[in-house]
């Protein structure tokens, strides 16, 4: 029987993974990952969940490479006045990078996370395909479509076909500690949310106060600094309208300025991305009929998606979509089927 290596974040669901692989027959080990200063017990309960399964728990400091492949990029996006998703790069070059790498050279065949997805064969294109999980509020399939084919092959997703209550029912049956344990919450980093002073403290660098502007150049009041906002954000800005509710709907770092609207101008049909990763293929030789989501909790709505470039895809809705943010991703869906996705780099603002 192969050997698994489970990736164990101290959580419920990596630990529910590890009873499930253990009764598939796996030989199991356990690895969890130190990242940053904000790891607290996750260590010490990953390993209290191995030593009641019965096989080894190994810890890797992988900080340094989390700190510039994660948390340096997501602090320079927000200078540059994006909104990243960091959980997508962790994914990407730690979790199912350097860590499926670091289990590989202990001996094990396959990388085991508690995501909630599905990764099955294709004999006729010889290719792994991703796809949702089946309970659709759990499914996570957003933050992995940049998953490689040789990553796809060495991993495996025993959650994917239960729900979260089948989980707790599995780990509480299973005597763990960490049955009841909470789900974890905004950036694992950043646990106290507070982006800006993040941002801040990691680069040294102070914000600048500038203005916020109307979409014909009026000044309409100060802002923070540009880290301090995201397209679509109303709340914290601390500017009223007689015309109605304002929102963030661009920010210019070059300029130093934030502008606000009224809600219209959040909406628009196209957008183009790069840093692309398909996965049933390589490429899009032609247009396609698929369905998009460019936020993790989205439903996915119906677009054309076309690769205009070696590196450039854009995707175009059938209707208007709100606050479509540069930094954020664009995944692409054919029913269940994960076909990839990109970074949204510029979105047309409908006129």
């Amino acid at each position: 029987m192969s050997v698994v290596a489970v990736a164990m974040s101290g959580g419920v669901d990596s630990s529910a993974a590890a009873v499930l692989l253990g009764r598939q027959g796996y030989d199991l080990l356990g690895v969890t990952l130190r990242l940053h200063e904000h790891a607290g017990s996750e260590a010490a309960d990953a390993a209290r969940v191995a030593a009641q399964l019965g096989f080894a728990h190994h810890t890797f400091d992988l900080s340094g490479e989390f700190c510039r492949r994660v948390k340096d990029t997501f602090a320079a996006a927000y200078w540059q006045g994006r909104t990243p998703n960091p959980c997508i790069s962790c994914n990407r070059y730690i979790k199912f990078g350097a860590l499926l790498e670091r289990a590989l050279e202990l001996g094990a065949d396959k990388l085991a996370t508690g995501h909630y997805a599905r990764i099955e064969w294709d004999g006729g294109a010889g290719r792994h395909l991703l796809k949702t999980a089946l309970h659709p509020e759990k499914d996570q399939s957003y933050v992995l479509y940049c998953l490689t084919q040789h990553q796809l092959a060495h991993t495996l997703f025993p959650l994917g076909g239960l729900s979260k209550e089948e989980i707790r029912a599995l780990a509480a049956q299973s005597g763990l500690a960490t049955a009841h344990k909470g789900d974890s919450q905004d950036i694992c980093f950043i646990p106290d949310g507070d982006y800006a002073g993040f941002i801040c403290r990691h680069t040294g660098k102070t914000p600048v106060p500038g203005d916020f502007v109307a979409p014909d150049g009026r000044v309409l009041g100060r802002h923070e600094g540009v880290i301090c906002y995201t397209l679509g954000q109303r709340r914290g800005i601390g500017v009223s309208s007689a015309n109605g509710r304002l929102y963030v709907t661009d920010i210019c770092p070059t300029e130093n300025k934030v502008t606000l609207s009224g809600p219209e101008d959040l909406m628009a049909t196209t957008l183009e991305a790069t840093d692309l990763n398909f996965i049933p293929f390589d490429k899009l030789d032609k247009p396609i009929r698929v369905q998009a989501k460019t936020r993790y909790r989205q439903p996915a709505q119906p677009a054309v998606a076309e690769q205009i470039g070696p590196d450039r895809l854009r995707v175009t809705f059938d209707a208007p979509q709100r606050a479509m943010t540069p930094g954020q991703a664009v995944v692409l869906y054919d029913g269940d089927v994960v076909l990839g996705g990109g970074t949204i780099d510029r979105v047309e603002v409908r006129s």
